[in-house]
């Protein structure tokens, strides 16, 4: 390792082994070395621990968590909790139509303003067109820059749209305070 000869010496032990102690003239002490016994053989202290168990089989992979288009169906279809719903949005990548100016894009011609969110890049596409302009943000970036006041309209075109107004988005925003920080 780096350039130096780590073979060390003959006759020197592995790094982690250990030999019994001995005489000096080959003999090892009675009672030497744990679990070595005077004649250079082991003793067993513990017998139970001479059963071999059988090798563990490998376990299949954990599954991948939903998408969030999918979390989304499951969700208004009544299929996935508020709870895992949340959890899913916080982490999940969301589209935002972009304007000129930075920052998310407000429906006013609505009771409240809502901010139109989609869950993938074909949803989006549906709303704005092929050649609209757009940006990504976690959920949980959107609850973070959302304005007070507004709620979102997740999916409007899709055939699994989610409304939230300012109330339900405030709702969220203090639900995700109280389990990230108690």
């Amino acid at each position: 390792m780096y350039g130096y000869d780590q073979s060390g010496y003959p006759g020197q032990q592995p790094y982690g082994t250990q030999q019994p102690p001995t005489d000096g003239f080959g003999a090892t002490y009675p009672g030497g070395a744990e679990g070595v016994d005077s004649y250079g053989g082991q003793q067993q202290y513990y017998p139970e621990q001479q059963h071999q168990q059988p090798p563990a089989t490998p376990q299949a992979a954990p599954p991948a968590p939903p998408t969030l288009t999918d979390a989304l169906r499951a969700y208004t279809s009544g299929a996935m909790s508020s709870e895992e719903f949340h959890d899913t949005f916080l982490a999940g990548k969301i589209y935002c139509p972009r304007g000129e100016n930075p920052g998310f894009l407000a429906l006013h011609n609505t009771q409240q303003p809502v901010i139109p969110l989609f869950t993938s890049l074909k949803e989006l596409r549906r709303y704005a067109g092929k050649e609209s302009r757009y940006f990504t943000v976690t959920g949980g970036e959107v609850l973070d820059l959302l304005p007070t006041g507004y709620g979102f309209a997740l999916d409007m075109e899709g055939e699994h749209r989610l409304v939230l107004d300012a109330k339900s988005v405030e709702e969220m925003v203090e639900y995700t305070m109280r389990r990230l920080y108690g």
